[in-house]
């Protein structure tokens, strides 16, 4: 009692206890002090123990209130990450989109200007990626209209 309860109490008892015996002795007791605690072995070893559990719920408790917050800090930063890469792509795609409006009205504007400079060059990139890997065999007509332009000699 004397380590956990309130000190005040304590020093209340024993002004209250030693001024009945002082009063016999011609003594006035005005104050009093505890200075040191001497406690039995048996004691002090059960006090230390219950001192040590005390410290360790503590820390748990701190532990636990840590790792709360470090998953809630966790939380935040993966929602951002998702919120952040879902306006990138949603950028990235109208971007891209925008390009390839652009791009679409280019290609018509040049369709327009020119169909037939149009139409060979497109076929042009179709031979280039279609005859650009040596181990493929194309089996086609050579009378189709993809051999137009090797056909034709003007």
């Amino acid at each position: 009692q004397l380590v956990s309860t309130d000190r005040k109490i304590i020093r209340d008892i024993l002004i209250s206890k030693s001024r009945e015996v002082a009063a016999n002795l011609g003594l006035e007791i005005i104050d009093v002090q505890v200075k040191r605690i001497d406690l039995p072995s048996e004691v002090s070893s059960s006090v230390y123990l219950r001192m040590e559990a005390e410290r360790e719920r503590v820390a748990r408790e701190f532990r636990s209130q840590g790792s709360e917050a470090a998953e809630r800090i966790r939380a935040d930063a993966d929602r951002q990450r998702v919120v952040t890469l879902a306006n990138a792509y949603k950028e990235a795609e109208k971007l891209r989109g925008e390009g390839d409006a652009r791009s679409a009205e280019i290609y018509a504007k040049a369709y327009t200007e020119d169909p037939e400079f149009y139409s060979f060059y497109r076929s042009l990139n179709a031979y280039r990626q279609t005859f650009n890997k040596p181990d493929q065999m194309l089996v086609i007509d050579p009378e189709s209209d993809f051999f137009r332009y090797f056909k034709s000699q003007k």
